[in-house]
This record gives C-alpha cells, structure tokens and sequence, in this order.
C-alpha cells in the first residue's frame, strides 16, 4: 500500500500566521469591551486557536467540544456526533466557533443549531479555512483564513486519519 503524500502545499507558514494576526486583530475590535468565550472544535482547530487566542487582546476564556463527522474517510458522513460537550452554560455569552475549516458547512450547522439552543448572547464562527464550492448548506463564518480549492487538506491541525497535523503549513493530500 503506497503511503499518501502531500501533493502542493496550499497555505504556506508565513501567509498563515500573517493571516491570524489579522483575524486576531479585527476579532479584537468587534469584541472590544466584551468578554468573549472561544469554543475550540477538537481536534483539528487546536493549532489555530493557540495561535489566534494569542492575536486577541479582548478577554477571553476557552471551552473545547469535539464532534465526528469523518472518522478515517476523506469525505464527510453528513452525520453529527458530539464526542465532547463544552464544561460550562454558554447561556448569555459572546461565543466564537473555533473551527479548522468548513466544508460541506453540515457539522458548522449542526453545531450553530445546537449551540444556539443553549442561547448565548451571541455566537459567530472564525474558520481557520473553507471549501465555498462543497457547501451543501447556506452558512458563511463571520472571519474566514483562507478559502481554498475542493481538495483534502492536511497540515496545521488537519489531518488524514490522524496524521499530518504537524505540519507547519496546510497541503493538499495526494489521494
């Protein structure tokens, strides 16, 4: 079985921390005298929120949920699961979505719902990357990286099943 290899590297290291700089910076203006709740999506957002926390000069705590919706595969299931709920009420607070990148937009949606349920005083997403042309639903992050082609992408906290998320820079995986 041939080992997959990364095919072009579409976000390189620099243009990413640049970017969180940026978005850290216009999250800090909007959120200017507000305390803001960072919901970190496990596992593949852990990169981007140690880096983008560190970009926002508005107060901030930190809370982490981790939900399925791929397992090994390449393609999402379109089903949901929570493996990790949040510790604490988000009831009445500003809470910002940490996500690694949305693709079909079915797991954003699926948290947006059900995190809304639990009615915070507001609640926006920053998504590290997107896949515009593989949205099945109509939802768009407030902040957004990068958007990037309909191709898998590894690297920077993605990963391939498990693999790959040391990398510095976001890549295409060669299938």
């Amino acid at each position: 079985m041939r080992e997959p290899v990364i095919e072009e590297i579409m976000v390189q290291a620099d243009d990413l921390k640049r970017r969180v700089r940026e978005l850290g910076e216009e999250i800090s203006q909007d959120y200017e005298g507000r305390e803001l709740l960072l919901v970190c999506v496990l596992k593949g957002a852990v990169f981007f929120l140690a880096d983008l926390m560190r970009q926002i000069s508005s107060p901030c705590e930190v809370d982490f949920m981790a939900v399925s919706s791929y397992g090994s595969a390449t393609d999402s299931s379109g089903v949901v699961r929570i493996l990790k709920d949040l510790d604490r009420s988000i009831e009445d607070l500003d809470v910002l979505i940490v996500e690694d990148i949305v693709d079909s937009g079915l797991t954003l949606q699926y948290l947006m719902r059900n995190l809304g349920a639990r009615n915070p005083r507001s609640l926006e997403v920053v998504a590290l990357l997107t896949k515009p042309e593989r949205r099945k639903v109509q939802l768009e992050p407030k902040y957004v990286g990068f958007e990037i082609p309909d191709r898998f992408a590894i690297g920077y906290g993605l990963d391939h099943a498990e693999r790959y998320r040391n990398l510095p820079y976001v890549a295409a995986l060669a299938t």
